[in-house]
């Protein structure tokens, strides 16, 4: 049994115990959206996490969102405004990124498993494209042959380290992702010898991290790693994207990332890389850590009961919506994510809790035995830290239940 959380994770402000988003009270905002359950993503909290990273990160540094994160269109295109490019995984992100307007130098296409469809939209919309593997690049070539055009190309590196204390590691030993750092050199000479604007490298190690010397020490090792791969390079690099791995804070007892010694390391390699590699443009690419904070779930309390001793709220959303606060099928060791009565915040009466969705399974949660205020029928559960992998990570159609909403405020 978990021990009770403590106080929420939330950077929402809270006026008269009601929460609030983007200045709107949460009770007021649930009448405006109509129905729950509802996703619902603060502008001011995506512009200030973006004002953050500028103030603290070197001048020079691109800053990429990495649509996958949450691929909303109206919070697209509200980032695209804010960063300085954007990267996809599928033929539907590259039409999301390019109805933003973003130039398409300013896009870039990856992943392990590109359809010759998906290639023969990021050729002529010439974007970026990201290549994982000595086959994808003899397709695109192919393919870039029979439209007579010239791709632009990055080659994703799988190194041979990993980004320590990850929650998802993309690198190291055997991987989906790119080409295996050994073979790079080879690939990188073929790709001399076809029709295609090389522009650089993307390494790439992983997501979800929290302690900031692991993310030095990768930093470090991935630019160590671009300079010995330059030397094989068709052209000298013009781009360099380095990831991201930046995390946020979800259960007790996690900080935020400090994100001053990371930057400070990062302004070293810069001035090196200024010297080295004086073309190539360095991309931090984030998704979680620029939109994660700024979201919440929210789901209607609809009945209350009591099962031998334990109090259980039943809400009207659940792991449909939000895969990863129920514990994403109950494949890891579950964890509460930061929740509250969004209309009940300053409320002094509390009792142990469990609360569920609707659906017949037993995997359906959202807190389990959590300390809140004392809830009843109407009101209304948040869900915190929910701006990033909500609800397009989440099996949606499953029992056929009604869709959430979602709104940028």
């Amino acid at each position: 049994m978990n021990k009770p959380q403590h106080a929420p994770l939330t950077q929402f402000a809270v006026q008269d115990g009601c929460l609030q988003v983007a200045g709107i009270p949460l009770t007021r905002l649930a009448l405006r959206v109509g129905s729950t359950p509802f996703y619902a993503f603060d502008r001011a909290l995506l512009d200030a996490r973006i004002v953050q990273l500028r103030q603290i990160l070197p001048g020079g540094l691109q800053l990429h969102y990495s649509i996958k994160a949450n691929p909303m269109s109206a919070l697209v295109q509200h980032m695209a405004g804010l960063v300085d490019g954007l990267d996809v995984a599928s033929g539907g992100e590259l039409k999301c990124a390019l109805d933003t307007g973003m130039p398409t130098e300013h896009i870039s296409f990856a992943g392990p498993g590109k359809t010759d469809a998906e290639l023969s939209q990021a050729v002529a919309a010439q974007v970026l494209i990201h290549l994982e593997s000595s086959s994808e690049l003899e397709r695109l070539n192919h393919i870039a042959i029979a439209l007579g055009m010239r791709p632009k190309v990055v080659l994703r590196i799988n190194p041979d380290f990993e980004l320590k204390s990850s929650g998802m590691k993309m690198s190291g030993g055997s991987k989906p992702f790119g080409v295996d750092a050994e073979q790079a050199p080879q690939l990188l000479q073929r790709i001399g010898t076809l029709n295609m604007d090389f522009y650089g490298l993307q390494i790439f190690c992983g997501s979800q991290n929290l302690k900031a010397q692991a993310i030095i020490e990768a930093h470090a090792n991935t630019f160590q790693l671009a300079l010995k791969l330059a030397e094989y390079a068709p052209r000298p690099l013009r781009l360099l994207n380095i990831g991201g791995g930046f995390g946020i804070p979800y259960f007790p007892g996690e900080t935020a990332l400090e994100l001053h010694s990371i930057a400070d390391h990062l302004q070293l390699w810069m001035q090196r890389l200024a010297n080295e590699l004086p073309a190539a443009a360095v991309v931090l690419e984030l998704g979680r850590y620029l939109v994660g904070e700024a979201g919440i779930y929210v789901a209607k309390v609809i009945d209350k009961k009591v099962s031998r001793g334990q109090i259980f709220l039943v809400t009207d959303g659940g792991m449909h919506h939000h895969l990863a606060a129920s514990g994403n099928l109950g494949q890891v060791i579950r964890k509460n994510y930061p929740v509250a009565i969004g209309n009940k915040m300053a409320a002094e009466n509390k009792e142990l809790v469990n609360v569920v969705g609707p659906l017949c399974t037993p995997l359906d949660i959202l807190a389990d035995q959590m300390l809140l205020p004392v809830a009843e029928v109407g009101d209304l559960l948040v869900v915190f830290q929910s701006g990033a992998y909500g609800l397009s990570a989440s099996p949606s159609q499953f029992l056929s239940h009604r869709a959430a909403l979602e709104v940028l405020v």
